[in-house]
């Protein structure tokens, strides 16, 4: 029975929903462990609260994925250049208006239901959408400097602007995403420098203009400087140096009494302190697989935008979690990122899961295209037998 429902409503590829199945029981075993702290102050000894919540919103996430992945992906062609419009202005309103957090503006509160949302979740979304989008309409056409070239440059420079405004590595990685899918798409490497030098000049404003540009400048002087490591790193690596081989095991976790958002920024340092070294290659491997899993549709799909749509998602949501993995073991300057599909969040793990269930739409359409490819290779030896 079970069999016969998850081959009726669960399509696309079986990896890619394993890793995500993976990775949700890690994201709720470690976030249960990294909030004990925090709920026991906060929500006077109640040590469960953020586990129903953490649980409810990776619920949420897995449920938005199903819905996503029943969609025809080329639907979200069309939701895409809406999306964009609408965040613009959402955008603006959240870098002037929204909720101040540590010097920088990147929540807005929903009225009537009181919740916070991250308009530059759905601005990456959209994004790389419309750009996969745009790239598939013009292949024909891709050199054309200003009927195919100029529109990619605008959208890619005033969202990934305005994000670096108020979340710079955000939005630093959402261009090198972009990068990414023109080169797919076969845009001309001339044009790709131009957008470098683009990129550079908007990165130089941003960190010039924006919230949070005097503490990029400082955070990477101090990871280049022989200064004294900052605080958070500091916890981070004896997290790391007492996790050794296999851990200490689940809940043990130390420096969550220690380290800042332990739960969020540095979560990948507790799950090394609590499931050891091999914990943290099995995370890495995990997100190594969704990554090719995501990719190899750009040489498997029939369609361009299938292709760059799935490559671009699996790249940016990956490429975050490497920098988030990078940045708990020394190797990045602090960035204040979350770990995709791990770390506790609301509007991240929402968006998240709406771009892995457009992956599985992606693979889901190729899987019907091989079976139809079967069937008419199977048809035509029948007619000559």
């Amino acid at each position: 029975m079970i069999k016969a429902w998850t081959q009726k409503h669960i399509h696309g590829d079986p990896v890619i929903w394993a890793v995500v199945v993976l990775l949700s029981c890690l994201s709720i075993l470690v976030v249960y462990s990294a909030t004990g702290t925090l709920a026991y102050k906060m929500m006077d000894g109640n040590t469960e609260h953020y586990l129903f919540k953490h649980s409810g919103l990776v619920l949420l996430s897995l449920s938005a994925m199903w819905v996503a992945h029943r969609i025809d992906y080329r639907y979200y062609s069309r939701l895409s250049q809406l999306a964009l419009w609408l965040s613009v202005p959402l955008l603006i309103i959240t870098w002037k208006y929204g909720v101040n957090i540590n010097e920088a503006s990147r929540w807005i509160t929903i009225p009537l239901i009181n919740q916070p949302f991250q308009p530059s979740d759905l601005a990456k979304l959209a994004l790389i959408a419309n750009l996969a989008s745009m790239l598939s309409k013009r292949q024909q056409n891709i050199a054309d400097f200003k009927e195919s070239f100029i529109p990619m440059l605008l959208w890619c420079g005033v969202i990934c602007g305005l994000i670096a405004m108020t979340d710079f590595s955000s939005g630093l990685l959402l261009f090198l995403t972009c990068l990414l899918i023109m080169f797919i798409g076969r845009v001309p490497i001339k044009y790709l420098l131009m957008l470098l030098i683009v990129g550079a000049l908007a990165g130089s404003l941003a960190v010039q203009f924006g919230q949070r540009g005097e503490t990029v400048v400082n955070r990477v002087e101090r990871f280049f400087s022989n200064e004294e490591i900052p605080f958070q790193a500091k916890q981070s690596y004896i997290a790391i140096a007492t996790g050794g081989i296999t851990g200490k095991g689940p809940g043990k976790s130390v420096r969550r009494n220690f380290l800042p958002h332990p739960y969020s920024d540095f979560i990948y340092a507790i799950i090394i302190e609590e499931y050891g070294f091999l914990g943290a290659i099995g995370v890495i491997m995990l997100y190594l697989t969704l990554l090719y899993r995501g990719m190899r549709t750009v040489a498997k799909s029939d369609r361009a935008f299938g292709g760059l749509l799935s490559a671009g998602l699996a790249f940016a949501l990956v490429a975050q979690a490497l920098v988030n993995m990078g940045v708990a073991v020394g190797l990045g300057p602090i960035t204040g990122l979350p770990l995709p599909l791990v770390s506790m969040g609301g509007t991240s793990l929402l968006f998240n899961g709406i771009a892995l269930g457009i992956i599985l739409s992606v693979s889901k359409e190729e899987q019907n295209q091989q079976k139809d490819r079967k069937l008419k290779v199977s048809g035509s030896l029948s007619k000559a037998a």
